[in-house]
């Protein structure tokens, strides 16, 4: 499994650096505006994209993070570096990182916020609107035409459909270490708005009841 992930990265890599199609001068440009909301002028559909990609590393953080002690690689590094890099952040700690739906994570505030209902609930709002102003008010013909000429754009999509295509991966552990439905599970594999489900709908860890003296031992 770890080599399919290995495989995976490089594959993707390869392909975002020497097939996509070339750089654009004016790319910083448009990430610095994107970035500090000047968005006069900017499709809606590019802008709602790019704020979604910072959705996505909040989610992966819900999950990933409560992999506890037993990794040897500890996620926290990761999810930092998907805020810049995406799927080219995750999918490293994919292949590095041990199984371990059984290990329940040491106790801390942070966790106590990701693992919270509201968190998600919060998280799921912030996209619905990113989502619904990007498909209501975007210029999809303009969208493909810089997706099919602009290296930022057609990798953005593609680092998009990658983090939706790899999150069941983290997801089936977060959900055995909480005794959840499987049918939850199924939802992960719709692209977002799955991810965002599972994590209001999947059931809580009681951290305040763990030890962490547990998070060492597997």
């Amino acid at each position: 499994m770890m080599a399919i992930f290995w495989l995976v990265w490089a594959a993707f890599s390869g392909y975002a650096f020497f097939f996509a199609p070339p750089d654009s001068p004016s790319t910083l440009q448009l990430i610095i505006d994107l970035s500090t909301g000047k968005w006069t002028g900017i499709n809606p559909a590019i802008i709602s994209l790019f704020n979604l990609m910072g959705v996505w590393p909040a989610i992966y953080a819900a999950v990933m993070l409560f992999d506890g002690k037993p990794q040897k690689f500890k996620p926290g590094w990761f999810f930092g570096a998907s805020f810049g890099v995406g799927a080219f952040a995750i999918l490293p700690y994919l292949a590095l990182r041990q199984p371990n739906p059984n290990t329940n994570p040491a106790p801390s505030k942070l966790l106590k916020v990701l693992d919270s209902r509201w968190f998600a609930l919060l998280l799921t709002a912030g996209a619905g609107t990113l989502l619904f102003y990007g498909l209501s008010q975007g210029d999809w013909t303009d969208f493909v035409q810089q997706w099919q000429t602009k290296r930022f754009i057609h990798v953005m999509s593609l680092d998009f459909l990658m983090l939706s295509a790899i999150f069941p991966v983290l997801a089936k552990d977060d959900l055995a270490r909480r005794s959840g439905a499987n049918w939850l599970w199924s939802l992960c594999f719709v692209p977002l708005v799955g991810a965002l489900a599972y994590l209001c709908l999947r059931p809580t860890l009681n951290l305040a009841a763990v030890k962490p003296t547990m998070a060492g031992s597997n």
